[in-house]
């Protein structure tokens, strides 16, 4: 799930670290676009493994959050999974804009 977080149009990209960190079962990462463009958020493991998408998607300008579950699965039966203790990093990319932080999983 993604919010806008306020009116204030932000005047460049910027990716927070999130918070809590290091966390159990959830977290959020707050990140700020200046104006419209192409964002793309991923989660990655310590490998630069894939791990999730949270974001692929044209954004207006704006601060946003976006939350992180280290557990999922699908109510209708789908595969469930677990991300395990470990570092994880998350990469925003926007443009010529490209961040990575660092988030830690302990379970």
């Amino acid at each position: 799930m993604e919010k806008v977080m306020e009116n204030l149009v932000p005047t460049k990209f910027k990716l927070n670290q999130n918070y809590p960190n290091p966390f159990k079962e959830r977290t959020t990462i707050k990140y700020c676009v200046p104006d419209k463009a192409r964002i793309g958020l991923e989660v990655t493991d310590s490998y630069r493994n894939k791990v999730k998408t949270l974001v692929k998607e044209i954004k207006e300008a704006g601060t946003y959050k976006v939350e992180f579950s280290a557990i999922g699965g699908s109510a209708s039966g789908g595969n469930a999974w677990n991300l395990a203790s470990g570092i994880y990093f998350y990469t925003i990319s926007a443009r010529a804009f490209t961040r990575t932080k660092k988030m830690v999983v302990l379970k």
